[in-house]
């Protein structure tokens, strides 16, 4: 008979302890996937029986954790970078034939314009383009994951790309990148392709920001794509812009919309142009890899990530495992590459456990010695708060 001991309580069980391993990405050094494989390596050398459930936030690894979890494939395309290059891009068709989910920095991703940035160029065009790949695979519900994008243009470069005309002043189409909008002067929906009304389009995020103004897409996040404060102003003035000839010519108010600032107002554009409903990536991943019923099986949840910091509280995975563990009455501890908060902060977000990476350049399995020893802590009774 094990001892399975749960924060304040003792209770006996015939079985192994159940551990649902669901990590997002440690950004640089493991995938959703190779870090769910590690902490399950780490739960099972400790006696329990553990299920990997790979998980992410709408940004990067989105598309490849609701593959891993609700089945399907990558479909390869090609695209155009932010920055007009030609690349290999992707998306996957998951296993119902006709959801697909994309990951807009596949083509307007901040990675693929890595020192080169030209936030006043860059456009969210490729997106578009594989959009239209996946409605040629067949895909009516497209979710598209709006994390880590090189661009700030409203979403005006993926219009451009499924048959919508944004034209300047003298009825010339507009060039491409966020620097341009400044001289828009009308939309014209007529040429949109006309497939793209019979599909369902739900945008990831997991930010709340206006498209303009101080806390829009230009002012918070185009510094950290290289803008400088004369950029940011004029990239500012470009949506404001847009957001006026939107509602002049497409009947969108988008100003005021939580979240249209996401992406670099890509948020905006999905929602103004293909009627997008956003929602918080963690909650579609959630839904469509059914964590609700995995956590139903699980005695404890074992989630993680690079860092645990300010930003974990922000819609990121493992606070929003931790909610969802405690709804259930289920402990959730984290492994983490590199905790910078207080036990009273991380307590706070609902974790019974945290447990750093020791060093070391193998991460995998850095990753599952912590996942042992989490696993270890929690049968001896160490685990404390939420559950």
């Amino acid at each position: 008979m094990r001892d399975v001991r749960t924060p304040g309580t003792l209770k006996l069980m015939t079985r192994p302890l159940r551990v649902l391993c669901c990590p997002q990405e440690f950004k640089g050094s493991l995938t959703a996937a190779e870090a769910a494989a590690a902490l399950m390596e780490g739960a099972r050398r400790a006696g329990a029986d553990a299920m990997p459930l790979p998980l992410a936030d709408g940004g990067p690894g989105t598309a490849e954790a609701l593959r891993a979890a609700a089945g399907g494939a990558w479909r390869a395309t090609t695209a155009t970078g932010p920055l007009g290059d030609p690349l290999n891009a992707g998306f996957v068709l998951l296993g119902d034939g006709h959801t697909a989910v994309i990951e807009m920095a596949a083509a307007a991703g901040l990675a693929l314009a890595h020192g080169r940035e030209d936030p006043l160029r860059a456009s969210t065009y490729g997106v578009g383009q594989i959009i239209r790949a996946a409605v040629n695979a067949g895909a009516d519900r497209v979710l598209v994951g709006l994390g880590g994008s090189a661009t700030t243009d409203g979403g005006a470069g993926m219009a451009q790309a499924l048959g919508i005309r944004l034209l300047d002043g003298h009825a010339r189409d507009l060039a491409h990148g966020g620097g341009a909008l400044v001289h828009l002067s009308r939309a014209d929906a007529s040429g949109i392709d006309l497939r793209l009304a019979g599909v369902e389009f739900i945008a990831m995020c997991d930010v709340n920001n206006p498209l303009y103004g101080p806390e829009g897409a230009a002012h918070v996040f185009a510094p950290q794509k290289g803008a400088t404060p004369e950029q940011v102003e004029l990239l500012d003035q470009g949506l404001r812009r847009l957001a006026a000839v939107l509602r002049r010519d497409l009947g969108a108010d988008v100003a005021d919309w939580a979240g249209a600032g996401a992406a670099g107002g890509l948020g905006a554009g999905l929602m103004a142009f293909l009627h997008a409903r956003l929602v918080p990536g963690f909650a579609v991943v959630a839904r469509e890899t059914r964590l609700a019923d995995r956590l139903a099986w699980a005695d404890i949840a074992l989630t993680g990530e690079g860092r645990l910091d300010s930003q974990t509280g922000r819609g990121k995975v493992v606070a929003g495992v931790a909610r969802l563990a405690h709804e259930a009455r289920k402990p959730a501890g984290a492994v983490v590459g590199r905790c910078a908060l207080a036990q009273a902060e991380w307590r706070a977000l609902g974790l019974a456990h945290v447990e750093e990476l020791t060093g070391g350049d193998d991460a995998p399995s850095s990753a599952a010695d912590a996942a042992e020893r989490a696993t270890r802590a929690y049968q001896a009774g160490e685990w404390t708060g939420p559950g």
